[in-house]
């Protein structure tokens, strides 16, 4: 290998300086084939329905050894080569593939470790290329956890190398100073007792879904019939003790123990989630870039550089609002993962401790006496005609002898009341260098958007807002979120091109 390259102690190189993935690669193939094997369900069932249970066995078997063979020929086939300034990789089995990757386009190399990887002690290592989608990015399956952290800092100190200019005028060069790199800062981090705080508040009803899949699935399998949401089957325990009749002249604990039931289910769910998620998350400040690392079963290793950093987006809640509590998720160039357009770099803290984070990125919340601007009420318009679409149904059905109309009635004030409160909630602030906007109610949002990161700005009406002089301004801004678009909705038309000619000046200074 050359000069400079990361020795990478996976398997033996060649005199080329090739290499192969790590051997443990098969034993991730093993597990893999658990889901795998769910597509010869169907196959296994003709089987047994056809009566020929004998030929099941090897037929599962044949399934195992024919992908155990493919995925030992995949990892034959996969070569790669650590250069002094790139990265080489060779695949294929029928259909060879070569790729070069300069360290100078990767623009950050991600960690990832399942279970499984973090009891074999490896590592799938990713380089974000900025090519333009995760499929245009490349990846290394199953290196050792040592040499993954090693080629990320050989490929990461590559990039902070200063570059220095050669003078022909000069008659002796003056030798160049290194300059120490900076030690890595903790910005944030989240313990146990604050996983549990955030897991309270991220109540959540998805377990109740998979539990009453469950019990569907398995209802002949299980030796009792039982739903918690039931009064009757409540009503059957208490028999048990010899309360059936206390419980149904009190039909009302059946209630409660159902409510309870549900409460149980949502506040485990939420911990559940948050602290598989987020255990051990730890936000670190480098040189260029916020790496963050997280995850119980799962452990990942990403960086968001700072200069590629669009937004900031501060989410909460309407209950977590009342506590302090908010999450702070920053618009890339790059995307967080296939699920994800945004990097969660703070799920569940208070201001005090986001306002240094946000410092990182050079922007700004807008202080308690910011002077806020309003968008027009018509925002709230869908709203209300939906709202008496809903009483209209109601009346309508009320008036065919379904009681059933009494939700729809009384659902129709409380629709109207929080489109009222949603509308008056759409805010923005011009604070200078970057622009605020606030919406929601449930769920508000405050989004933090710098000048410089906007690439268009288009106004746009319609025939209800051109009558009242009013115009809705939509910035383009390189990324995308998963939140929402950034848009400043029914403003006065002045007022949008006023801004829109200040950002876009701005943007033609630079």
């Amino acid at each position: 290998m050359s000069d400079g390259a990361v020795p990478l102690p996976v398997a033996a190189a060649d005199d080329a300086g090739w290499q192969r993935l790590s051997p443990a690669t098969l034993a991730l193939s093993i597990v893999r084939l658990g889901p795998r094997s769910l597509n010869m369900l169907p196959a296994v069932a003709a089987l047994g329905v056809a009566g020929k249970w004998a030929y099941i066995v090897p037929a599962v078997g044949l399934f195992v050894l024919v992908s155990l063979v493919f995925a030992w020929v995949n990892w034959l086939r996969f070569r790669f080569r650590v250069g002094d300034d790139e990265v080489v990789i060779e695949s294929g089995v029928f259909s060879r593939q070569h790729r070069t990757i300069p360290f100078d386009r990767i623009q950050d190399v991600s960690i990832e470790q399942g279970l499984v990887a973090r009891a074999l002690g490896i590592a799938k290592v990713g380089f974000e290329t900025g090519a333009g989608g995760k499929e245009n990015d490349a990846s290394l399956d199953a290196v050792a956890l040592d040499a993954a952290q090693a080629l990320r800092t050989t490929i990461r100190a590559h990039r902070s190398a200063p570059v220095v200019a050669a003078t022909a005028t000069t008659a002796e060069a003056t030798p160049p100073i290194a300059a120490a790199p900076a030690e890595d800062r903790l910005l944030f981090a989240m313990g146990p007792r604050q996983l549990l705080v955030a897991g309270l508040f991220n109540f959540s009803l998805a377990a109740l879904a998979i539990v009453g899949a469950a019990m569907q699935f398995f209802d002949d399998l299980l030796p009792f019939d039982f739903n918690i949401f039931d009064p009757r089957d409540w009503i059957d325990i208490a028999a048990d003790y010899g309360l059936d009749q206390w419980v149904i002249a009190h039909r009302w604990v059946a209630g409660i123990g159902a409510l309870l039931s549900l409460l149980l289910i949502g506040f485990a769910s939420g911990i559940a989630t948050m602290v598989f998620a987020n255990w051990d998350f730890r936000l670190t400040r480098e040189p260029r870039a916020l790496r963050r690392t997280r995850g119980l079963t799962t452990r990942t290793d990403v960086a968001v550089p700072v200069k590629r950093v669009q937004a900031a987006i501060l989410v909460t809640g309407w209950f977590r609002r009342r506590f302090g509590w908010h999450e702070l998720r920053l618009q890339s160039l790059a995307s967080d993962g296939e699920k994800e357009k945004d990097h969660q770099v703070i799920p569940f803290a208070r201001l005090d401790a986001i306002d240094p984070v946000l410092a990182e990125i050079a922007m700004t919340r807008p202080g308690a006496d910011q002077e806020w601007q309003h968008s027009h009420g018509i925002v709230a318009l869908g709203a209300y005609i939906g709202t008496a679409i809903c009483a209209v149904a109601g009346a309508g059905a009320l008036a065919f002898g379904q009681p059933v109309g009494w939700v729809a009635l009384l659902a129709a004030p409380l629709i109207a009341l929080t489109a009222f409160v949603g509308a008056r909630r759409h805010r923005w602030a011009d604070l200078g260098e970057q622009v605020a906007i606030r919406r929601g109610f449930w769920k508000p949002k405050l989004t933090l958007l710098p000048y410089a990161s906007v690439q268009s700005a288009d106004l746009s009406t319609d025939f209800l807002q051109r009558p009242l002089g009013l115009a809705t301004l939509v910035f383009g801004v390189p990324g995308g979120s998963a939140l929402a678009s950034h848009e400043i909705p029914a403003i006065p038309l002045g007022v949008a091109q006023d801004l829109r000619a200040r950002i876009l000046g701005a943007e033609a200074r630079r």
